[in-house]
């Protein structure tokens, strides 16, 4: 019995990995190096602000704190995000939908289709194409189905929405 409860909450943590390519963690990881190197600059710039005098009516002091404010949020996020990522290796080209795939979808009475990634936001964040993410309710419906399979999911009103995976190839970016 405890040999099952383990297996249960491997996969209750694994719904929390974001995988990523090693093109979109490089490229993340730089922009993090870049941030955390412009610290001093900004630090520079609130200083500078500062001795210009009266802070209630001195605005480059405040736009300066604020970019500051941003861009520690953006380093915090960035530190977490790749603390907590999986470098993956680039899906097979096995017909199934997963993380890091084009889906090529049609909805149930709609004869178009629709071809969206089915990632985190930071691994599609360049393209033109739709992101999806695994976790949203279209995106759970459809994690590993097979090309010509259909899956049901819930729309926000509470209607059902039928979907069939027409394709799923590997994200070559």
């Amino acid at each position: 019995m405890s040999g099952r409860h383990d297996e249960e909450m491997v996969a209750v943590s694994d719904t929390q990995v974001t995988w990523l390519t090693q093109e979109a963690y490089d490229r993340l990881k730089h922009e993090l190096d870049e941030l955390i190197e412009n610290r001093p600059v900004i630090a520079a710039k609130i200083n500078a602000s500062r001795e210009e005098g009266d802070l209630r009516e001195n605005g480059g002091y405040h736009a300066a704190r604020e970019e500051q404010g941003q861009q520690e949020a953006r380093i915090r996020h960035l530190q977490e995000l790749l603390r907590s990522a999986k470098v993956g290796e680039a899906p097979k080209n096995d017909g199934v939908a997963e993380p890091g795939k084009v889906l090529t979808v049609r909805y149930e009475g709609d004869d178009d289709e629709e071809k969206f990634l089915l990632a985190t936001r930071e691994e599609g964040a360049e393209g033109e194409l739709d992101v999806y993410s695994p976790e949203s309710p279209l995106g759970k419906a459809l994690l590993g189905a097979k090309e010509g399979e259909s899956r049901e999911y819930e729309l926000p009103n509470g209607s059902t929405q039928k979907v069939t995976l027409i394709k799923a190839v590997p994200y070559t970016g």
